[in-house]
C-alpha cells in the first residue's frame, strides 16, 4: 500500500542527498516518479545536495496544485508511482494535504523531506502538517554537528555572523532602503546549548579571542 513517509533532520543532516538516492533506487527498480523542491540553493526547478549531485526537479512555488499535477499526468496516460519531495518545509498546508490525498486516492507512494523548525525554532507550517498526516517519520540518521562538537538540533540565521532570532522566516532581501549596506545572511546548525545562548562558531571565536575573557566558564 502506499505511504506518505516524512524524513526530517536539521540543515547538513543530508536530506537532499538521501531523497536523491531514494529517487535513483526506485528509478533503478523500473519504477516512474517525479522529482519536486521549493527554494533549492542551486536555483528553480533543481534538487541538489551539499555534495555536488543534483537532478532537474519541478519547483513548488505557493499556488502550485499537486493534486491537480498528478490528475492531469495520469489522465494524459502518464506513468506515476512514487513522488519525491524536498524542502517540505517551504509547502503549504493545502499542499501537505493533497499529497496525502494522492498516497490515499490514487496509490501513489510520497517521500517528503525537509527542515522541521526555523531559525527561531518553530515549526514551519509545511512541516507541522506533515507531522500530522505521514503514516511514518523518519528522524535521518546522519548528525549534524554544533561548532562545538556536540549534536546539533536547531537552526540558526546569523547577518553578518551574529545570530538572529526575529525576521521573516524566508529572507528575500531588504528592500525598504537601497542605500543601506545588506547585512551577509547566513546559516548554521547548533546544539541546543549554543542556541539559547546565541553563540555561533563566529561570535564563539571572537569570544575566545577577547582578553576580556577569564579563563574559566
Amino acid at each position: 500500500m502506499a505511504e506518505l513517509r516524512a524524513f526530517v533532520g536539521v540543515m547538513d543532516s543530508g536530506k537532499s542527498t538521501l531523497a536523491l538516492q531514494m529517487d535513483h533506487n526506485h528509478r533503478a527498480r523500473g519504477r516512474e516518479g517525479r522529482v519536486f523542491s521549493s527554494r533549492d540553493r542551486a536555483g528553480e526547478a533543481v534538487l541538489s545536495s551539499r555534495l555536488g549531485l543534483s537532478v532537474p526537479a519541478i519547483e513548488v512555488n505557493e499556488t502550485f496544485g499537486f493534486w491537480t499535477y498528478v490528475v492531469d499526468e495520469l489522465t494524459r496516460g502518464g506513468r506515476v508511482d512514487y513522488l519525491v519531495c524536498d524542502e517540505a518545509q517551504f509547502y503549504t498546508r493545502t499542499q501537505i494535504d493533497d499529497l496525502a490525498k494522492i498516497v490515499d486516492e490514487l496509490e501513489v507512494d510520497v517521500f517528503a523531506f525537509g527542515i522541521l523548525t526555523d531559525f527561531r525554532t518553530e515549526l514551519f507550517e509545511g512541516s507541522r502538517r506533515l507531522m500530522e498526516l505521514a503514516d511514518r517519520v523518519h528522524t535521518l540518521q546522519v548528525e549534524a554537528l554544533c561548532w562545538c562538537g556536540r549534536r546539533a538540533t536547531h537552526n540558526a540565521r546569523t547577518e553578518d555572523g551574529v545570530m538572529v532570532t526575529e525576521g521573516d522566516v524566508i529572507v528575500v532581501g531588504d528592500v525598504d532602503d537601497p542605500d543601506r549596506p545588506k547585512p551577509t545572511v547566513g546559516y548554521e546548525v547548533l546544539c541546543r546549548r549554543h542556541h539559547r545562548r546565541r553563540m555561533t562558531a563566529a561570535t564563539a571565536k571572537a569570544s575566545a579571542l577577547s582578553p576580556d575573557v577569564l579563563p574559566f566558564g
